[in-house]
């Protein structure tokens, strides 16, 4: 046994008796050549366990050894890794050195990490909430001092701890669809879309996509829900099978985000015929041929209220591949646009207040 380093010390261990528990890596990849160094130079980074032998770091390395059929291995044991919330970041430090997660393994990581830590900061706070000073404090930080982190929401953390990024739109979708696909209480049609997309995922697939489909699923869901209501009129209920007949029809030929912007569209018509709406939008006649139709001011603070923050429900990464070249060149065109209208608007507003000051 060697002498105790930074918190840790070195024996020998029967590869038997290490428990490798419940783990977010399920594909160990191709453990050939890691096996060939072991078979050549022996284990040059021993394996990390806690005092009860629940395995920390070295999976990968655990499986090559037991393919080898070696008995006993060198491992060091940590004393200070003993919750479950140390033991998934220090699994995550040893993956980001080792063969990277896949998107599923990494949508579960972050999920038990971001629940985790919103666990951990509550009970925090809830300990030292009636304590005068830190040193009265007996459970501030628990075994693990807490996780070295910048400061912000619980998933923008998770999300960094295990992608290296702030962004979690992709690992938060990831998490949607797996819920959806479970969700005994959604119609077949959703749960078998949302798990079809899942496998797709775990074959490579991207995320974004699979996120429209599933989306345009639930709009045609709620379409053959209005189909089938009794309660509703004749003519709605012909309707909502119109519209979802149609969605249907172009399955085949669109691409997922016309998919979704179809059936959420064919959704819209149905539910505003159901409660007698209008458009949106009014149908204001132009003063002159040509010339964009004017909308009162109100149809612009709708506007930009229902924009308000759309950049954080988007992941940049995702949407600038998606986009065709039209729609691309429409988004630009509107960005460039919506800047020039904001500098008049501006000038017209710093006049307006120089005029009244």
């Amino acid at each position: 046994m060697s002498t105790p380093l930074e918190g840790r010390i070195e024996l020998e261990r029967a590869v038997d008796s290490i428990v490798v528990g419940a783990r977010h890596r399920h594909d160990h990849g191709d453990l050939i050549p890691l096996v060939e160094s072991i078979r050549r130079h022996g284990l040059l980074q021993p394996i990390t366990v806690t005092l009860d032998g629940h395995l920390i770091c070295g999976a990968r390395r655990l499986a090559a050894i037991k393919l080898l059929g070696i008995k006993t291995v060198n491992v060091w044991v940590r004393s200070g890794v003993s919750d479950r919330l140390g033991q998934l970041l220090a699994e995550q430090d040893d993956n980001q050195l080792h063969k990277p997660l896949t998107q599923l393994e990494a949508a579960a990581l972050y999920r038990e990490l971001k629940a985790l830590l919103a666990e951990d900061a509550a009970r925090r706070q809830e300990a030292t909430r009636f304590q005068a000073s830190a040193d009265d404090a007996e459970d501030g930080g628990a075994n693990l001092a807490p996780p070295q982190i910048e400061q912000g929401k619980t998933r923008a953390q998770a999300a960094r701890m295990v992608t290296g990024r702030a962004s979690y739109t992709t690992l938060e979708r990831i998490g949607r669809l797996e819920d959806l696909a479970a969700d005994e209480s959604q119609p077949e049609a959703v749960r078998a879309r949302a798990a079809q997309e899942v496998e797709q995922i775990k074959t490579g697939g991207s995320v974004y996509p699979s996120h429209l489909r599933v989306n345009a699923e639930l709009s045609l869901a709620e379409l053959d829900q209005l189909a089938a209501d009794p309660a509703q009129p004749a003519e709605l209920r012909e309707q909502a099978r119109t519209e979802a007949d149609a969605v249907r029809a172009a399955e085949r030929e669109a691409k997922a985000a016309e998919l979704e912007q179809l059936a959420q569209a064919a959704l819209a018509r149905v539910k505003a015929a159901k409660t007698g709406r209008k458009a949106k939008r009014p149908a204001l006649t132009a003063v002159e041929p040509g010339v964009p139709v004017p909308f009162p001011l109100s149809v612009f603070t709708a506007t930009w209220d229902d924009m308000a923050s759309w950049w954080e429900h988007y992941d940049p990464a995702d949407v600038g591949p998606a986009l065709t070249t039209e729609q691309w060149a429409r988004f630009e065109e509107t960005i460039a646009g919506t800047v020039t209208f904001a500098d008049a608007a501006r000038a017209a507003r710093e006049d307006r207040a120089e005029q009244t000051a």
